[in-house]
């Protein structure tokens, strides 16, 4: 586990896009790709503002989605693949090599096992995990399911979840916001070579706190981060606020 605590969320971006970068250009120089999961949310602004302007070979980058909301439409602003197209494919252009989207538009169950078979083909260099104010990583909520092998699935959304989803301008009303999402689950982000996770802003320092002690629970889900081999966290002053003080 390596900490970085950066003065602000433009820093700590930048920072964790520089990394990025790096860790995927020694991935082409390998073996000629790079295969990479991308999350989404207000926290992340920062890191693909810079991700974007990185030198890398986004011909040989195959990208895949965390999650989406089962039912949403592409058009709505809180879609997360509207999200990625705008802040990322369409920013890096028609180079990009393959991108695989989570649909909440398609039916789930057949939408998922054509996920599955394809992110199980090769191994995830690097996977871009954000964390949720209720410590959710993708939208793997408390009690999170740290057991299932399935690469996705879909979940209910807990209250708190849905909080944060208002909260950050997503959605009017906690009633708008959809119950249930498809979402990579814990084991399958867990296999990835390596973990960034950037995590700025106040409201996120009580959830960093809490996957930092020491009890790896299914009720803090971020906390079986620690686990990984390799996990960077990129925190700001805001986010950190917590763990300092402790």
């Amino acid at each position: 586990m390596n900490i970085r605590i950066f003065n602000s969320a433009d820093e700590l971006g930048e920072a964790a896009a520089i990394e990025a970068a790096n860790i995927m250009n020694e991935k082409i120089k390998e073996k000629g790709k790079v295969r990479i999961v991308l999350s989404t949310g207000a926290s992340q602004f920062q890191f693909f503002e810079s991700f974007v302007r990185q030198s890398i070979d986004w011909s040989k980058v195959e990208m895949f989605h965390l999650d989406e909301y089962i039912g949403l439409p592409i058009s709505h602003a809180a879609s997360f693949r509207k999200y990625l197209q705008e802040r990322f494919v369409e920013r890096v252009g028609s180079a990009l090599g393959k991108v695989h989207y989570v649909s909440g538009e398609l039916e789930p169950e057949a939408h998922i096992r054509q996920l599955s078979e394809e992110i199980t083909k090769e191994s995830i260099d690097l996977a871009l995990i954000g964390i949720g104010e209720n410590a959710h990583i993708a939208f793997n909520d408390p009690p999170a399911d740290f057991e299932t092998t399935d690469p996705y699935l879909i979940v209910n959304l807990d209250d708190n979840c849905k909080r944060q989803q208002v909260g950050e301008g997503w959605f009017a009303s906690l009633d708008d916001v959809p119950n249930q999402a498809i979402s990579m689950s814990v084991r399958q982000i867990l296999k990835a070579k390596h973990i960034i996770s950037c995590v700025p802003h106040r409201v996120k320092a009580g959830a960093i706190r809490l996957a930092l002690e020491p009890a790896v629970t299914p009720d803090i889900p971020a906390s079986i981060l620690k686990k990984h081999e390799s996990w960077s966290l990129f925190l700001d002053k805001e986010s950190s606020s917590e763990i300092e003080r402790s």
